[in-house]
């Protein structure tokens, strides 16, 4: 059974790619600070499986992530682990240059010193580091402008995206000064269950269903693409056994809307799926200042991993948030535990913490 050391686990895309490895038979350690958004209930069904591990460290710890590789001797490592809000690091950008910038050096340098003092033969040919990266890196487009592909030069314009693409370079040059086996995937906008409610589409649900305004920077008519995390883990699982090393894979939903379309319909699925007295939901939409910065419109061309690696994605945006939007409204006691703050307790309760 092969090894995978996961970071950032127990977060929204690192928990659903953690599960999917454990559904294709890989033995997991996941590594994960359990900063705000990382909540080890996204992970309950492996509480009790001995094909996972978790440890609770960040990734800029030197001497623990090297008691890890030592330990567990992974044949890949997959890079999650970062702080991911443009707005939190809009009014904290330190912090983001600590994790993502700082921690992914500390990591690289670790992982790369591991890499380099194991003995030759398959496990040392074999092995493969995937960081996990964002479109956001790339700048904005405007309407007309071609969409973001692999050779799309780096223009960040906001904190997390620009420590997002420092943490590609180091990447980056890991693999081209030391011939580190690293490969980097740069997505679009990410939906589906278990998201943490500070972004849009479970923000926006949750509210309604509470009958709170329905925030929209300014007009709404700023415009991202979106790809539902299974999509996203399933491209990852492909880039990380066939993606050509060294190589940066950009991954997207082919699904462009405005955030005003996506706000509208979220609230017409609700009005199918939890009907309101009080009026429909649109009625809650409120117009707030824009954001600092605010990127008019991502977009992703897919067609080098489609055409390289055969990858496609599956859902199509309106079911895929259907389904979304039916998760959140089935499973009250994720919502109420991530709302109230108080999960971190929860974990005290309900969760044994395992071992190195």
């Amino acid at each position: 059974m092969k090894n995978i050391l996961v970071t950032g686990g127990a977060g929204f895309i690192g928990s659903a790619y953690v599960l999917m490895a454990r559904q294709l038979g890989f033995r997991v350690i996941n590594l994960d600070k359990l900063t705000y958004s990382g909540n080890v209930e996204n992970l309950n069904s492996l509480r009790a499986d001995p094909g996972y591990v978790f440890v609770q460290g960040d990734i800029g710890d030197a001497e623990l992530v090297e008691k890890l590789l030592v330990t567990h001797a992974p044949n890949a490592i997959v890079n999650f682990a970062a702080e991911s809000h443009v707005d939190r690091s809009i009014i904290d950008p330190d912090t983001f240059v600590r994790t993502n910038v700082l921690g992914t050096s500390i990591f690289l340098r670790v992982a790369k010193k591991w890499w380099d003092e194991l003995p030759q033969g398959d496990a040392k040919k074999n092995f493969r580091f995937l960081h996990v990266s964002t479109d956001e890196v790339f700048g904005a487009l405007q309407l007309g402008d071609p969409a973001f592909t692999e050779k799309t030069a780096f223009a960040p314009n906001s904190p997390y995206s620009a420590s997002k693409a420092a943490s590609d370079h180091f990447v980056r040059a890991y693999f081209e000064t030391y011939g580190f086996p690293a490969l980097i995937t740069n997505c679009s906008n990410n939906y589906g269950p278990r998201q943490f409610p500070e972004k849009l589409i479970p923000l926006v649900a949750l509210n309604a269903c509470a009958r709170k305004p329905l925030p929209v920077y300014g007009t709404g008519e700023n415009i991202r693409d979106w790809l539902h995390v299974e999509d996203h883990c399933e491209a990852i699982a492909l880039v990380l056994e066939k993606g050509i090393l060294g190589e940066t894979y950009v991954i997207g939903g082919n699904s462009e809307r405005t955030n005003l379309e996506v706000v509208k319909s979220i609230c017409r699925v609700l009005d199918e799926l939890k009907p309101s007295k009080e009026g429909a939901y649109e009625e809650l939409i409120h117009f707030v200042s824009d954001r600092l910065g605010h990127d008019f419109r991502y977009a992703i061309d897919c067609s080098k991993i489609t055409s390289e690696l055969g990858w496609k994605a599956k859902h199509n945006f309106e079911d895929g948030l259907r389904a979304t939007l039916q998760w959140y409204l089935q499973n009250n006691e994720w919502v109420l535990n991530v709302q109230s703050g108080d999960y971190r307790n929860w974990i005290q309760k309900n969760y044994t913490e395992r071992t190195l």
